[in-house]
């Protein structure tokens, strides 16, 4: 496999104990030219006034989240630019988010692989988490439903609750161009589903 085969940005979602994480860090280390964009590092960057995007006050927490959305795709534009395959790992929870996300990084490959062992595996995984690593959340089903309804038919919905991290991240890395399509996007595509919102 080699980072012309697999290029441009591979986002790599799924709820909260997925393994979105792990495996596209693994992935990013199978590759010879990739890099990692982690949502939680973004945040992180955030020192002083930092708002959860569960958190309150909601109008701030939902700008927050989109910032670092915006953020995430501007580091993953330059390193593509610069010959690296990215892989994006955040949550794609529906497709209005989709369609912003692939605005942000237009006109580069775009590729969605939804991480998806079932919720019972992501709540185990999650609640066997190093506390430090454990993220708070109750809305598995709702969450599934909304990814379920906007995304089922797009991106490749990717079952690795059979695989350890490391074998999913090598089928990763080996099927992502034939299993994931690159989607389609831009900013016209954007403007228009908001228009039809």
């Amino acid at each position: 496999m080699t980072s012309a085969e697999l290029c441009g940005c591979v986002i790599v979602s799924g709820m909260p104990g997925a393994g979105k994480s792990t495996v596209s860090g693994l992935a990013a280390h199978l590759m010879p030219r990739a890099a990692q964009i982690k949502g939680d590092d973004v945040n992180q960057m955030l020192l002083s006034g930092r708002v959860w995007f569960l958190g309150t006050p909601r109008d701030e927490a939902m700008r927050q989240y989109e910032l670092c959305k915006r953020n995430m795709c501007a580091l993953a534009n330059n390193f593509v630019d610069y010959g690296f395959t990215v892989f994006m790992d955040t949550v794609v929870q529906d497709r209005a988010m989709l369609d912003l996300l692939l605005a942000l990084l237009s006109p580069r490959p775009t590729r969605l692989v939804i991480l998806a062992p079932g919720v019972d595996v992501c709540k185990y995984r999650n609640a066997t988490r190093d506390p430090d690593e454990r993220f708070a959340f109750d809305g598995y089903h709702q969450l599934e439903a909304n990814m379920e309804r906007d995304l089922r038919d797009i991106g490749w919905w990717f079952d690795t609750s059979a695989l350890t991290p490391e074998e999913a991240a090598e089928q990763l890395v080996h099927e992502a161009v034939h299993r994931a399509a690159p989607l389609q996007g831009g900013w016209n595509s954007h403007l228009e589903n908001l228009g039809d919102a």
